[in-house]
């Protein structure tokens, strides 16, 4: 006699791919679509207004205006040029403040020693704005390369270390004395613990700091420069020329974007090695 199959011992049928492709195929859509009504409204109102002559050319420069100031820029290569500097000077405040944060974050967050004479002081000097540091770099530093550099430096140590402890806080005490019990080294611990452990927390400092970073170069390159997109913005005021000034505006949007985007790839491809890691 045959044996009866019931209901439960039946096997689910699987999703048809298809139909879940398209439905995340529309949802993003959707998502884009909707993210995108709010600048179609500002550049009709920015459009109208120009139309209506609501604000003098002066002021409020046409978009046409706007993109042939940056189409003329980028076949002369001169917007280009900015952008390199700008990136040299970013990159270059990330390598030594993203190292100093690091330094200073798995130190205090792995040495009581450390955390207890140094956290109060890093709680205190982490607030002062860099805004507050620019007289004092100015002293030592001049106004050329290096005021930029260790004043974008000291905006990303702050995120970077501070990111850092809280990661390396948050792990669990079941993990470090697994580590205790195989004698791991200090290496050992970081890089086979804390490491893996912490790395979301170490992601969200760099995300923080690479934005901060190019933020504050920005405004340091307003105040002090004569190359990069900073300085471009400034030179279109003095200039009357607005336009330049959005040409700026837009480029830096634009990087911001971009630099969004790579740090979701990075964060992605960081959470693979992180699930391979334990």
């Amino acid at each position: 006699m045959q044996a009866t199959t019931t209901s439960s011992s039946v096997p689910a049928l699987p999703r048809w791919p298809g139909r879940l492709a398209s439905g995340e195929v529309l949802q993003r859509i959707g998502h884009v679509a909707s993210g995108a009504i709010l600048p179609a409204l500002l550049f009709a109102l920015w459009v109208t207004a120009v139309q209506r002559q609501w604000l003098p050319e002066q002021i409020l420069p046409p978009p046409s205006l706007v993109w042939q100031s940056l189409t003329e820029l980028w076949a002369s290569g001169e917007l280009q040029d900015h952008l390199a500097i700008s990136a040299s000077r970013v990159a270059w405040s990330l390598l030594i403040g993203g190292s100093a944060g690091l330094l200073l974050g798995f130190a205090m967050g792995l040495s009581r020693t450390v955390r207890a004479y140094v956290r109060p002081t890093f709680d205190v000097v982490s607030q002062f704005p860099v805004l507050g540091w620019i007289p004092l770099l100015i002293i030592f530093a001049g106004i050329d390369e290096a005021l930029k550099i260790s004043a974008v430096s000291i905006a990303v140590v702050v995120p970077v270390a501070v990111n850092t402890l809280k990661g390396i806080a948050n792990i669990p005490h079941t993990l470090l004395e697994v580590a205790r019990v195989y004698q791991f080294s200090l290496p050992q611990v970081v890089h086979r613990v804390v490491l893996p452990a912490a790395a979301p927390s170490l992601f969200n400092g760099l995300r923080q700091a690479v934005m901060q970073a190019w933020l504050t170069l920005v405004f340091v390159e307003l105040l002090a420069s004569s190359e990069g997109i900073g300085y471009l913005m400034v030179w279109g005021r003095q200039l009357a020329q607005l336009d330049l000034v959005v040409v700026g505006m837009l480029l830096i949007g634009a990087v911001g974007v971009v630099l969004d985007l790579l740090l979701r790839w990075a964060e992605a491809a960081l959470q693979t090695w992180r699930r391979a890691a334990f």
